[in-house]
């Protein structure tokens, strides 16, 4: 599993790639293909320009997969074939890249691109998102319907993101509470991410996902869409088009991976969000957070 946006810091992946070779591979790799110093960002900041999400995405997608790297070669179980992989948001990135779909030169592109058309979307069409917690999806449904806001991210049963504009956003949250819920958090981002707000980085995003080096994956990728698995490149570049403007079903993801006999899970990143949904939904299951250089050695 690979996080997406909200799970950046200052400082990510300094201690990996200070102390792996192939994390230094990595991030020096990302650095050459993009043509400026993400590492250096990542490491030392300044916050305010890591979290623009031109630079967001590519450096968690960086950190991600530096630090499945090195758990690879530190953990040699891990090179076994897992039955799944999935990504948040810009986290399926990272899934298409540990699946063998894309190569990680052009998924570090394709984010940089994407980043910059999200970013640009949300100037053109000012929006924001805000987190609603304790209503199930008919409720927020009912709620986005009457306020003019959408469905976001159904994260889990009762963690949900709305988004719109910043108007319907603060009517919604108003419908929200009147209805029970059992708290509202508005979001620091630059825009209405996953909603029709960003129908112009979309349409921005076909021709250089048609472009990209993309081919079958090598292991099911369960589709952020809809969250079932996709195992063609056709189908993988419809995701990447389509996932802008769609919500990301984490929730369902979950539940698709639970009821597929998934029992052992591993998330790749910084931050450990991922894994506490898991935690929650399947309570059974082995979840594993692979954050840190601490971390990386992983015992299955």
């Amino acid at each position: 599993m690979f996080p997406g946006q909200g799970a950046q810091f200052v400082g990510m992946g300094k201690d990996l790639y200070e102390q792996f070779p192939a994390a230094r591979e990595v991030y020096d790799r990302a650095d050459e293909i993009l043509g400026f110093g993400l590492s250096k960002l990542c490491f030392e900041g300044p916050e305010e320009e890591l979290q623009q999400t031109r630079n967001t995405q590519p450096a968690i997608a960086v950190t991600s997969l530096a630090l499945l790297r090195v758990a690879i070669e530190e953990s040699p179980t891990l090179a076994e074939q897992p039955g799944y992989v999935a990504g948040h948001s810009l986290g399926e990135y990272s899934a298409l890249v540990a699946a063998g779909s894309m190569p990680f030169d052009d998924a570090i592109r394709l984010l940089r691109t994407r980043g910059e058309l999200m970013q640009s979307a949300g100037e053109k069409n000012p929006g924001t998102l805000a987190a609603v917690l304790g209503l199930d999806v008919v409720d927020c449904e009912e709620i986005c319907r009457e306020s003019g806001a959408e469905l976001c991210n159904i994260n889990a049963p009762g963690q949900l993101v709305i988004g719109g504009t910043k108007e319907s956003v603060v009517r919604a949250l108003d419908y929200a509470k009147a209805r029970g819920a059992a708290k509202v958090i508005p979001l620091s981002v630059s825009g209405a991410f996953h909603s029709s707000l960003m129908k112009p980085a979309g349409e921005g995003m076909v021709r250089p996902v048609a472009t990209a080096a993309i081919r079958d994956p090598l292991i099911p990728v369960v589709a952020n869409c809809n969250a079932t698995p996709i195992s063609d490149e056709t189908s993988v570049r419809h995701e990447l088009v389509d996932q802008v403007c769609k919500p990301v079903q984490w929730s369902q993801t979950v539940e698709f991976l639970g009821k597929a006999g998934a029992t052992t899970f591993i998330e790749f990143g910084p931050g450990r969000v991922l894994t506490g949904i898991i935690k929650r939904m399947l309570r059974k299951s082995t979840c594993i957070n692979v954050n840190s250089a601490e971390s990386v050695r992983v015992e299955l």
